[in-house]
């Protein structure tokens, strides 16, 4: 859990802009919006196997790009 601790002289803004620069910092609001709703495993693993499908065409795609 982030904590800032906030000076009297220092400026609110600026407060808030480190608490959201250490909110992202640590990933809490990606871990929420993961977390939103369930998703199977079975849907996950199908998920990871399409996108290294699609790294792989496109990491293909411009080897034989360069080879021309």
């Amino acid at each position: 859990m982030p904590t800032i601790n906030v000076d009297d002289s220092e400026n609110l803004e600026k407060a808030i802009k480190r608490f959201k620069r250490m909110v992202e910092k640590e990933g809490i609001i990606r871990e929420f919006k993961k977390r939103e709703y369930f998703v199977k495993p079975s849907a996950t693993n199908h998920q990871k196997k399409t996108t290294l499908a699609r790294k792989l065409l496109n990491k293909r795609r411009k080897s034989e790009k360069k080879d021309y």
